[in-house]
């Protein structure tokens, strides 16, 4: 699999620690890491995050990890590409359940509220979910919830 990971100056800590972590414990999955490079040379999250949601439109990434100062201003601005769907995650729970119950490809998590333990342990609950997983019992619902939200997607990007 590969995943996409960007971070403007708030998150850069957090999104080096995540990129550690997934080459060594994630050797499956090939990381695509379009920054910052490092504190001097900062971008803002306006600039970082259509780098990784346009690689999963193209289909160059499956998955993306996005990393601000709350996560929030990532989220947003992910959310106006077509085909992504990127969710705030602060916990390990919102993590599994952004797989679980919103099919989310993209994670967005802040550097000013997560510590890099908790996100790596995040990552990796996110990664080992899949749609409707511990949810069986409510899968035609969620699988219907998220077939309304393509349609609604179709209609507003004409």
């Amino acid at each position: 699999m590969k995943l996409a990971i960007a971070s403007d100056l708030s998150g850069f800590p957090l999104r080096q620690e995540i990129v550690k972590h997934l080459k060594e414990n994630h050797p499956d999955i090939e990381v695509i890491d379009f920054g910052i490079e490092d504190a001097d040379h900062p971008q803002p999250y306006f600039v970082q995050a259509p780098k990784v949601a346009t690689a999963i439109q193209k289909g160059e990434a499956e998955k993306g990890i996005l990393i601000c100062g709350t996560g929030q201003g990532m989220a947003i601005v992910a959310n106006k590409h077509r085909g992504v769907y990127a969710c705030v995650v602060d916990d390990v729970f919102s993590g599994e359940r952004a797989k679980i119950v919103n099919n989310s490809n993209v994670i967005t998590m802040g550097g000013w509220i997560t510590a890099p333990f908790l996100g790596c342990q995040i990552v990796d609950a996110w990664l080992s979910m899949s749609f409707t997983q511990k949810m069986e019992f409510k899968k035609d619902f969620l699988t219907n919830a998220f077939n309304k939200v393509v349609e609604i997607e179709a209609e507003q990007f004409k």
